[in-house]
């Protein structure tokens, strides 16, 4: 009898052990995650819910397992995120999608800027998210916390975990080189490379370029790296800018197969290709060629008219006249958000759904204002 006993306490003692090594793991693992959550903090208060949080990420993330995981799809690249981000956890997510006005001034005291509407017709709550990656450098984004099913991220504990994800789904931001990169949508169809490169997805570029990315050439270069992946069903090109005010459309050219990445000096872009700009017509779609022609000769008036005078102003005098309200026939309008970011002061300025009196002013290094009640 004390035999069995004496075995009965050694299987108890193992299994406690195991599920006590379990816990232990499973707290290390997640507690700079927890760390992550406990930053989240609200900086506005709208009536219908949709506001704008920060988050300083504090988990040590690995931008290169991602993509190693081999992007494939939407569902890979999904399931390649939330490997990195919440290991062991159900929790689920949708690829996003994104429409949006974008450009570039050097005002009057030589500072760059970047002006960013993003356009779409489901509101949405915004999350600035900060990173600190051990090799890489420093950023502030913005991420649609729509496209995570987290709209109000500190309600529950499976938003808090979702919005976890945020650096992967950034939309827009700017890093400590004074980098800032914004994502634009397109009618033609989602490019798709397979020349034998890793495969990058569209959210994952622009977390890629803020980390790594000193320059706008380095930007370009580090996109040529990569064969591209165009997540949601929806095709895409990027603007870059940097401190020397060098502003570029990324595309994927439609001229035939393959798809070359090619990059085109530009004040401004919308939605549509700005290599064949001299074809497309304002206030109608054109085709693969795009749409929006109209935004981008409001905000290129705007420049011209104002050029040589450049201020702070300026960007959201651009940013008003592109503003776009509620087409429910339209994804690309709604303007959800509209950021003046400067890349000179490494700083950026937001304001919600053309709330246009109530501005944030944000700063890489974590100084953020938030408007008088």
């Amino acid at each position: 009898m004390k035999k069995v006993k004496k075995r009965i306490l050694t299987v108890i003692l193992a299994v406690f052990a195991a599920i006590l090594l379990a816990l232990l793991a499973f707290f290390g693992l997640y507690f700079t995650r927890l760390q992550t959550i406990g930053s989240i903090e609200r900086l506005t208060d709208y009536e219908d819910g949709c506001n704008l949080y920060r988050m300083d990420i504090q988990y040590d993330y690995s931008l290169d397992k991602i993509i190693n995981y081999g992007i494939k799809d939407d569902q890979t690249m999904i399931d390649a995120i939330l490997k990195e981000t919440l290991p062991l956890l159900p929790v689920s997510i949708k690829a996003p999608n994104f429409g949006c006005t974008a450009f570039t001034l050097t005002d009057t005291d030589g500072k760059v800027h970047m002006g960013r509407n993003y356009d779409f017709k489901n509101n949405t709550s915004a999350m600035l998210v900060y990173c600190a990656p051990k090799d890489g450098y420093k950023s502030m984004a913005f991420a649609a916390l729509d496209n995570v099913s987290a709209n109000v991220p500190n309600e529950n504990i499976q938003k808090k975990l979702s919005s976890l994800t945020a650096p992967f789904v950034c939309l827009d931001g700017v890093n400590e080189k004074g980098v800032s990169i914004a994502v634009l949508t397109l009618d033609s169809e989602p490019v798709r490379q397979s020349t034998g490169k890793p495969v990058i997805s569209t959210t994952l570029a622009i977390r890629l370029v803020l980390d790594r990315a000193a320059t706008t050439e380095e930007a370009v270069e580090l996109l040529r790296s990569y064969d591209m992946f165009a997540s949601s069903g929806r095709d895409y090109h990027f603007y870059i800018t940097d401190a020397s005010g060098d502003g570029r459309v990324i595309e994927y050219s439609i001229d035939g197969e393959p798809r070359e990445l090619i990059d085109t000096p530009s004040e401004a872009v919308t939605n549509f290709f700005i290599r064949h700009k001299d074809e497309v017509l304002p206030d109608q779609k054109n085709g693969i060629l795009g749409h929006g022609k109209e935004r981008y000769d409001a905000v290129m008036e705007i420049l011209e008219t104002e050029k040589g005078n450049y201020t702070g102003d300026t960007v959201w005098t651009a940013l008003q006249t592109a503003a776009q309200d509620l087409n429910p026939d339209a994804i690309t309008s709604n303007t959800q958000w509209s950021i003046s970011y400067n890349n000179t002061d490494l700083s950026a300025d937001i304001a919600l759904r053309r709330h246009w009196d109530d501005i944030t002013h944000c700063e890489l290094l974590s100084k953020v204002t938030v408007p008088a009640a």
